[in-house]
């Protein structure tokens, strides 16, 4: 295949991050005209983070909208791509992961014949609603890829077990480290909006916003949040807000006005990866985060009934522990407790994979 042109195309925060590598590699290259083009599906999150890495997007198709919903994201990106790839005539577009602009830009790509990319490819949960709607991106974006780039040798083998041919599979490694390696600094300051948090205790992070946690599962991972700082004066949560209302909402309501407890505005990467360094346990139901905190050798304790990245189940640095108000406190607390336990878990692995060309 001639590559004469790629044309990027990412629209959210974790894509972005992720992608940041392999873009400014691509630039990189001489015989490669790199362009990008960004949806910007989650406006705010984004932009921060193309200003972290250095990245000018070419194009902007500057979707986000009050209330968006799945409909209308998947036909903005397809209509607002169409015309752009008609003009940039790309001989590969990449994409990356499971979000809905994955899978629509890779939809409108199959569209205009044009090969389509996948990096972070064969990450699987085998239930198409658990993660809503990434699970089903992910595997449709499979279908229409040319070129896969999986993480993991485990995520090679999934798309062999869906018939993907294996001379179109590169196992290449997670571009997640390369980007938080890239981040870390050992003399990193703090702003002053971090000034009310006590370094000196242990801090839980905590992020929420999967649809599938909405209401109840997420009530209820909030309450066991306040059971264990009920019982442990030395622990504080610290708990970057998702902006989607119903998380903000539920959020503030039962935890807004209690001790111990810091609700932050979304945060740039630089200081979350920061924090997420300087932090004594991980709660989240992120993808991305299972990949990177125990990268740093913390432990994760995942807020979700599946997950897409076993590695780390297998080496013992994440767990999945649900939403139930009693396991989460019940993990969470052997943790704080045992610390036999928590060195188990925090012991730093490598989750990049093994690098290499086409499967043999």
């Amino acid at each position: 295949m001639r590559l004469g042109k790629v044309m990027v195309v990412f629209g959210t925060r974790p894509e972005a991050i992720k992608m940041a590598p392999v873009v400014n590699e691509l630039y990189k290259v001489k015989d490669i005209n790199t362009i990008l083009a960004v949806t910007a599906q989650h406006r705010e999150m984004l932009d921060q983070v193309l200003e972290l890495f250095n990245l000018k997007p070419d194009y902007d198709l500057d979707l986000m909208k009050h209330e968006q919903d799945l409909f209308s994201i998947t036909t903005g990106v397809l209509q607002g791509l169409k015309d752009i790839m008609e003009q940039e005539a790309p001989d590969l577009v990449l994409v990356h992961g499971d979000t809905t602009t994955t899978f629509a830009a890779a939809l409108a790509a199959f569209y205009l014949r044009i090969p389509v990319g996948h990096v972070e490819a064969g990450l699987r949960t085998r239930n198409k609603f658990s993660p809503f709607p990434e699970e089903m991106n992910r595997t449709l974006t499979a279908k229409l890829a040319e070129m896969h780039f999986a993480p993991t040798d485990t995520a090679r083998e999934n798309l062999i077990m869906e018939a993907t041919a294996m001379f179109k599979i590169w196992v290449t490694g997670n571009t997640v480290i390369d980007a938080l390696l890239q981040t870390i600094k050992p003399d990193y300051k703090f702003g002053p909006e971090f000034s009310a948090i006590d370094f000196n205790k242990r801090l839980l992070l905590v992020t929420t916003h999967r649809r599938e946690n909405w209401g109840s599962p997420m009530r209820q991972i909030y309450q066991a949040l306040i059971d264990l700082t009920d019982e442990f004066p030395d622990v504080e949560v610290v708990f970057p807000v998702h902006r989607n209302p119903v998380v903000r909402d539920a959020a503030q309501e039962m935890l807004g006005q209690r001790k111990g407890f810091h609700l932050l505005e979304p945060l740039d990467y630089e200081p979350f990866a920061h924090l997420m360094n300087a932090c004594y346990l991980v709660l989240t139901d992120s993808g991305g985060m299972q990949e990177e905190a125990p990268s740093l050798g913390k432990p994760v304790l995942v807020l979700r009934d599946t997950t897409e990245r076993p590695e780390a189940l297998q080496a013992g640095t994440v767990k999945l522990v649900g939403t139930n108000r009693e396991r989460v406190y019940r993990e969470a607390r052997l943790l704080l407790t045992d610390k036999e336990e928590y060195d188990k878990m925090a012991r730093a692995i490598n989750l990049r994979g093994r690098q290499g060309g086409p499967c043999a």
